[in-house]
């Protein structure tokens, strides 16, 4: 492994629950640049956990982080890299919170520093890329469960972030919205590391599957080649999955 392309690096990561259940111990977590992995692992088993601590929304009791090469440690460090690192919540509700479709997608871009018209013109560019021109003035509240998934999306890919990190996105959807969703992020060329307990999605996506158990990350490593277009980015991109 490159270690100049490492994008998030967790050294010896450990954090209980408070009442002192353990979840993470001395867990050990690498990500290159370009590299999608699905992570799985039993429920309660810390997944969530991990993708928090990544964010800097949990501080671990012990261990390091780096991202991009940089130590993150205090808010300030984490506020930077949040800039970022696009984060799916498992709940579309805990990402949806203005009154339309298009103030929830132009917040981000605002947010960065984007001016009004700019922001506007990504945030439109991002609703046409996830197949939803004409959701613009849509309430978001009233929107249907896979409706709110494909916006909790497009908020994040509003802010153009280098790296994905996706909490089960499939959950409580049906079979169409699933599969529009797959061919989504499968088209997307950013590094990112996805929970899901539907392993056949992830093969489809990612390269390399990693379980969390037992507080620390088991590999499973698999071999494909695939190569397709990226029509929101205009190149083809080339996987070629390899051992974590």
């Amino acid at each position: 492994m490159d270690r100049n392309n490492l994008v998030i690096n967790l050294t010896d990561i450990c954090y209980s629950y408070p009442g002192g259940k353990k979840v993470l111990d001395n867990l050990n977590l690498e990500l290159c640049q370009g590299r999608k992995l699905g992570l799985i692992g039993p429920n309660g088993g810390g997944k969530t956990t991990l993708l928090h601590i990544i964010m800097g929304l949990l501080k671990p009791s012990s261990g390091s982080i780096e991202i991009f090469g940089q130590p993150v440690v205090n808010e300030k460090d984490f506020k930077k890299i949040r800039q970022k690192i696009g984060f799916l919540f498992q709940d579309s509700d805990d990402q949806l919170f203005s009154p339309t479709v298009l103030e929830d997608v132009v917040f981000g871009p605002l947010n960065l520093g984007k001016t009004k018209e700019e922001a506007m013109e990504t945030a439109k560019k991002t609703l046409n890329f996830l197949g939803l021109s004409g959701f613009e003035d849509r309430v978001t509240y009233k929107l249907s469960g896979g409706e709110k998934r494909l916006v909790s999306l497009a908020t994040v890919l509003a802010m153009e972030p280098e790296i994905l990190l996706l909490d089960e996105p499939t959950t409580g959807l049906d079979d169409k919205t699933r599969a529009r969703i797959m061919d989504l992020l499968a088209k997307l060329p950013l590094s990112l590391i996805m929970i899901s307990h539907e392993i056949n999605f992830l093969e489809k996506i990612t390269d390399s599957i990693i379980n969390l158990e037992n507080g620390r990350i088991l590999t499973d490593t698999k071999f494909h080649v695939h190569q397709h277009t990226h029509p929101h980015f205009s190149h083809i991109h080339r996987h070629i999955k390899k051992p974590l």
